[in-house]
């Protein structure tokens, strides 16, 4: 072990000097006088009483939940911004898409450039209805952090964000016979 070191004479008179001269950079405050205590805090009032529980009654499930619906019912039940003749037309799957993208087994950094590119190439080509494939994925499984069917959850995000928000003005679920919850309908605006 190491002896603790002590200062010479000399040293601690070089010291105390220094110390007088030195001018703290946060002054000491002065002690505040206490502060007086405060009144009591008045009572609460008591809780209703919990209805006693009896075997074969049913829960209350009508209290609301802080959970977000699902997405495909997010987007059913989203606004509609388009025409109605071609939105029911395009919900019945009688649309047909003008041009379509496969995301399917891409990762998100490949999948957006490309989500970006097309959609802006189709809306400079004057096309209107375009469907973009993700794949279905499974959300359940666990795998990874964010579990499989991220393209799933991500484009309906990417295309209400720049540069693609603009272009866009309807996003659907697709019918099931142009992929059903693999894939969305992309309405766009036309081009100014």
């Amino acid at each position: 072990m190491r002896r603790p070191r002590h200062l010479s004479p000399d040293d601690k008179a070089v010291w105390d000097h220094v110390r007088s001269q030195v001018k703290p950079l946060h002054p000491v405050k002065k002690p505040t006088p206490e502060p007086k205590p405060a009144p009591a805090a008045k009572k609460m009032a008591p809780r209703p009483p919990v209805a006693a529980f009896k075997v074969g009654t049913k829960a209350d499930i009508t209290r609301p939940n802080d959970i977000l619906p699902p997405l495909r019912d997010r987007l059913r039940s989203a606004p509609v911004t388009m025409d109605a003749k071609n939105f029911l037309r395009m919900k019945a799957g009688k649309l047909k898409p003008e041009g379509r993208i496969d995301l399917h087994g891409m990762y998100q950094d490949e999948a957006y450039p490309e989500l970006i590119a097309f959609i802006l190439n189709a809306q400079a080509a004057g096309k209107r209805l375009v469907l973009v494939i993700t794949g279905k994925g499974r959300l359940d499984d666990g795998w990874g952090p964010e579990g499989r069917g991220v393209l799933r959850r991500y484009v309906p995000q990417w295309l209400q964000l720049q540069p693609l928000a603009p272009a866009v003005l309807e996003v659907r679920p697709a019918h099931l016979k142009h992929g059903g919850d693999g894939a969305y309908y992309v309405y766009l605006r036309r081009r100014k």
